[in-house]
């Protein structure tokens, strides 16, 4: 490879992009691999051939079509990792329907927020997970459902979502149960089939949210090209194929689970591993053991976990091979854990964002160990990166810091009915701004500087302190508060809100919590909260966050754990 002296890398073309649906491509997988094994859900029990999913996911495409959803009609799924989130994802992309991601840490305002910016005409939903009642907070929004024919309702609230589909076993009053669906619909139905041929691969299938610096959510329009094609890589990266079988911990409802875990599994005849329906370290060591996975998926949090459990050496995990740690930056000790304790000698690290579906950059197989720990790794095929100068927006020369951009066919179509957002995100030239500082070096190998924006990552999840700000001032006692991350050995970063209270009034810390129990998913509540006097200033009235983040390192002693 020729030396780079500026900071700009365009990946390699020697593998075609593949020009066709999800649909198209999952049926020709079929046809090369239908008795081999396509998904385990451990905790369900499930176990499918390539054959056998095929068959639930055209019954499902068919009672999709049956009840009425229409190509480009919106369906919102909000549950944890299961085999109907997988079937749900296929059929939805052979019906042409979008399939809308919800994370199951939404509570209520986000739900409604979501459901109504993009009008979902029907929600898929388990039922309850833990302490929290899924249902009840449907119904909190649309109590009309109660009384309603499934199929027909009418919320005031809600005014295009006709249809709520529950996961399980229990007849619910107003819900449709996700098997009576199915039943409806004919894995032979030739609706299915002529409506696949009229598809395109530009369409779009899924939105994701992603938490906006104004305080709302905005839902990233991925199309089949999108995602299709950045699974296919990601799974060329890791060398999988059909001896494979991927552990897949990670959220389903995240581009992580569903492209880089799902996507990139099934386009390489590899077998998917759910080990439970959200992360819980032991059932994922057991899952890697029973199923002697080669393969597994996590954000450095995950893994984590895993290695520090108590019961880590009783688990047999000498069949790993690959997998992707990603989410959040992946510290460079823990790195070395995972290859050496864990026997995953071939990981590798994926850098992207779901505008760009997700990833932009990942280590392969054969990166050397030093490079596989310390950096993202170089650009994917098919891609473009570069690093501006914020100011300028000149491409700097190789080593220097600035804004990391991404251009090919992995960039999201826009935000979801936001032209604005979508021309500040994505200039003239199709380049998607990512808001992350980094670095090229002249062998093209990227690293992660820090961010222009305030992004707080915790745990892999993105929360942008100004939608946390945004509910906060709602306190009727809050004068003025501000919110920003500071590091944390477990999670990365925790939040840290700085709070200005009213004249005469007063909160506690715990009551401010309280506060924000149930309204906010519980990862966007601070961990850390102070009532101060005012905030650091410039002389022009700009807030230093920075300022605020070093004294609460100093405060309570914190340290930034390296990276790469």
């Amino acid at each position: 490879m020729t030396k780079l002296e500026m900071s700009y890398s365009r990946g390699a073309t020697d593998t075609p992009l593949i020009e066709e649906t999800i649909g198209a491509f999952f049926d020709a997988m079929i046809e090369r691999f239908p008795d081999k094994e396509a998904v385990v859900s451990c905790h369900q029990g499930i176990r499918y051939t390539y054959l056998e999913l095929q068959r639930e996911v055209d019954r499902m495409a068919s009672a999709l079509l049956r009840a009425g959803l229409k190509p480009g009609d919106r369906i919102g799924i909000w549950s944890h990792n299961n085999v109907e989130w997988l079937v749900t994802q296929f059929a939805t992309a052979k019906a042409g329907v979008i399939l809308v991601n919800i994370n199951p840490a939404y509570r209520v305002a986000e739900l409604e927020y979501a459901l109504a910016k993009v009008e979902c005409k029907a929600l898929i939903v388990m039922p309850s997970f833990k302490t929290t009642d899924y249902l009840e907070m449907i119904r909190s929004i649309a109590p009309e459902v109660s009384g309603a024919v499934p199929g027909r309702l009418e919320s005031a609230k809600l005014p295009s979502l006709k249809t709520v589909i529950q996961i399980g076993n229990d007849t619910v009053p107003g819900f449709l149960r996700f098997l009576d669906l199915l039943a409806t619909g004919d894995p032979a139905d030739q609706a299915v089939h002529s409506l696949g041929a009229r598809l395109r691969n530009t369409d779009a299938i899924n939105i994701q949210f992603t938490s906006g610096t104004t305080g709302s959510p905005k839902g990233a329009t991925l199309t089949h090209r999108n995602v299709l094609n950045n699974g296919f890589f990601i799974g060329e990266a890791m060398r999988l194929s059909p001896d494979d079988r991927l552990c897949i911990p990670v959220p389903l409802y995240h581009c992580f689970g569903m492209v880089v875990g799902n996507l990139a599994a099934l386009t390489h005849g590899t077998t998917i591993v759910y080990p439970n329906d959200a992360f819980e370290a032991v059932s994922v060591l057991r899952a890697v053991q029973d199923e002697r996975c080669t393969a597994l998926h996590g954000v450095p949090t995950m893994f984590i976990a895993e290695l520090d459990h108590p019961r880590f050496k009783e688990f047999d995990l000498s069949t790993l091979r690959t997998g992707v740690m990603a989410g959040s930056p992946c510290p460079i000790e823990v790195m070395k854990r995972v290859v050496n304790e864990m026997h995953m000698g071939e990981v590798t690290i994926a850098y992207g964002m779901t505008e760009t579906s997700p990833a932009s950059c990942q280590s392969t197989t054969d990166t050397p160990l030093e490079k596989r720990v310390s950096t993202i790794g170089r650009v994917l095929p098919h891609l473009e990166l570069k690093v501006i100068s914020p100011e300028s927006g000149e491409i700097l020369p190789v080593g220097a810091v600035g804004e990391l951009c991404t251009r090919g066919y992995s960039v999201m179509r826009g935000y979801w009915e936001d032209a604005a957002k979508t021309s500040e995100a994505i200039d003239a030239e199709g380049w998607m701004h990512s808001g992350d500082l980094a670095t090229i070096d002249e062998d093209g190998y990227v690293n992660i500087a820090g961010r222009i924006k305030d992004l707080v990552i915790r745990g892999g999840e993105n929360v942008y302190p100004r939608e946390v700000e945004e509910f906060l001032y709602r306190h009727p006692a809050i004068q003025d508060v501000q919110v920003i991350g500071v590091p944390d050995q477990k999670y990365g970063e925790e939040l840290c809100a700085w709070a200005i209270l009213r004249d005469g009034a007063t909160l506690s810390e715990d009551g401010l919590r309280a506060f924000c129990k149930g309204q906010i998913a519980h990862y966007k509540i601070p961990r850390y909260i102070r009532f101060v006097e005012s905030f650091p200033m410039t002389v022009t009235g700009k807030i230093q966050k920075f300022v605020m983040r070093e004294m609460m390192k100093e405060e309570l002693r914190l340290k930034d754990a390296a990276s790469a």
